[in-house]
């Protein structure tokens, strides 16, 4: 980050740390009713896609996920500008981390961790608090065109030793493979569309869509562990970090077929996440966009 950055990133970390919690989720409700209920950003998205993932339920149900799950996600701003202040100590006291044994014993395997993601509570808070256990993490993600935003967004979280990847990018590929080979953990993200040619045709709730098929290609190249990782937030505000058990797979002689079956596998298991708190992810994603 530039002098610039820095300073805003610096002044809007002290401002929020001197804030109440609760006076940050006012804000936030405020912020997600302008959103959502005045503005209706992709308010027919959203409610769109909870009709896809729970048909069952009535639609004043998923007014209200739809309602809760913005709140959250405009409190994921707050938490985001806060981390230019977060420290070791304060993890240690604030962070509750859940199966960091099946982290170690993945890492044990000395192949590298593939880290199966998704958009639920706030991964950026998660991910930066790995960080700080000196966990090597690497984290794909994709750039923005603009250069502020790029030093303000990635600048925050690489102060706190998260590395970034660029999706995409001509050298993705070695970067993986060399993280695996130095034994750290590479972050894939998987829960937004993906078209051709790095997407294939997968279903998630049921309903054909487009999901990215590299982790399923790297965990065949590298043999290494999969395992999900995600966050969420207590009635308290305090935040979770979950490690689950590594996700199994069998070797087919048809490797297309085999990765198509692994993504789906990968699929379901963010499925499975969403569902335990489906007011926590990220509704606003056009998940669902129509594959061709």
């Amino acid at each position: 980050m530039n002098f610039l950055t820095r300073l805003l990133a610096n002044s809007l970390a002290l401002l929020f740390w001197a804030l109440p919690t609760k006076v940050l989720w006012w804000a936030s409700c405020f912020l997600a009713w302008l959103w959502f209920d005045v503005f209706r950003i992709r308010r027919w998205t959203v409610l769109r896609n909870l009709t896809i993932a729970f048909p069952e339920k009535s639609h004043s149900e998923r007014l209200g996920l739809a309602r809760q799950s913005m709140r959250y996600l405009c409190y994921n701003f707050f938490e985001f500008c806060m981390l230019p202040r977060m420290t070791k100590s304060w993890v240690d006291q604030n962070i509750i981390f859940h199966g960091l044994d099946i982290y170690a014993q993945a890492v044990a395997q000395k192949k590298g961790v593939l880290l199966l993601s998704l958009h639920i509570g706030n991964g950026d808070f998660g991910i930066a608090t790995l960080a700080l256990l000196n966990l090597r993490m690497n984290l794909i993600s994709k750039r923005f065109k603009n250069a502020f935003l790029n030093q303000f967004w990635f600048g925050v979280r690489e102060a706190l030793g998260t590395r970034f990847l660029e999706a995409h990018g001509p050298s993705l590929p070695f970067d993986i493979l060399k993280a695996c080979k130095a034994n750290q953990s590479v972050v894939f993200v998987i829960d937004q569309f993906m078209g051709k040619p790095y997407g294939i045709s997968s279903r998630f709730f049921g309903r054909k869509t487009g999901t990215a098929y590299g982790l399923a290609l790297f965990a065949m190249k590298t043999k290494a562990p999969v395992l999900p990782v995600y966050t969420y937030r207590d009635e308290h505000f305090k935040t979770h970090v979950f490690f689950d058990p590594p996700i199994s797979w069998q070797a087919n002689e048809d490797k297309d077929l085999q990765i198509s079956q692994m993504t789906q596998r990968y699929n379901d298991e963010v499925e499975r996440i969403v569902r335990k708190k489906p007011e926590q992810w990220m509704w606003v994603h056009r998940r669902w966009k129509k594959w061709e």
